[in-house]
């Protein structure tokens, strides 16, 4: 599994010839993404930062919602949540999405604003990787990031969804998460590749850096 990092709450997901890509942004968060090619395209929430599906190529299948897909082998969740305070309006629905990879279960929180329910763990399951927003305002902060963490208990998590030098939106730096995580220093990584038999035992923190087009 090879996981890279565009940016905000877009990754490209890359195993057994099947690519996802989560979350297309457009130019106006400050972000440039590149060309991309998908077999899936999926949107935890429907505004142009994270639903820009136009710039995907290649005729992907796109997931906006709950429910259970298969799309060539990988086995896909989309499980019920909201974006921030002001739960039951239409506008703050948000979809935490599930990729299992055989086996191997990349779990994409999205725009998530709060604290999960026994329900919603439950549905969660087992996860290795964890995309995990963390720069607060409308989504998780660094503090509910990781209760959230606590919750589902991943082997790796990865942050997103916070300030970076490209961004023009105000959202907390990801500094404000590690100091919460009790680390003071992680490298960043370009991407990160993965396989089901080298996860770590314990809960482990890393970073991505974004690759812009």
């Amino acid at each position: 599994m090879e996981i890279t990092w565009y940016g905000h709450a877009c990754f490209r997901l890359r195993e057994g010839g099947v690519t996802i890509v989560t979350d297309p942004y457009d130019k106006g968060l400050g972000y440039t993404l590149p060309r991309l090619r998908a077999d899936v395209v999926t949107i935890s929430h429907t505004t142009p930062g994270h639903a820009s599906v136009d710039l995907v190529k290649g005729d992907p299948k796109i997931l906006s919602g709950p429910g259970e897909y298969e799309v060539k082998g990988v086995f896909i969740t989309g499980i019920p949540t909201w974006h921030a305070h002001q739960r039951g309006r239409p506008d703050e629905r948000n979809t935490v999405f599930l990729f299992d990879f055989d086996g191997l279960t990349i779990c994409h929180l999205g725009d998530l604003g709060h604290l999960l329910s026994e329900e919603q763990i439950e549905a969660i399951g087992d996860v290795s990787v964890l995309l995990v927003p963390v720069g607060g305002r409308r989504t998780l902060d660094a503090s509910q990031a990781a209760e959230v963490i606590s919750q589902i208990e991943p082997r790796i998590v990865i942050p997103m969804h916070y300030k970076t030098p490209a961004l023009q939106h105000p959202l907390d730096d990801v500094e404000k998460f590690l100091r919460v995580m009790g680390i003071s220093h992680a490298e960043v990584q370009a991407t990160l590749k993965v396989t089901a038999s080298e996860l770590p035992e314990e809960t482990q923190v890393v970073l991505l850096d974004y690759k812009q087009g």
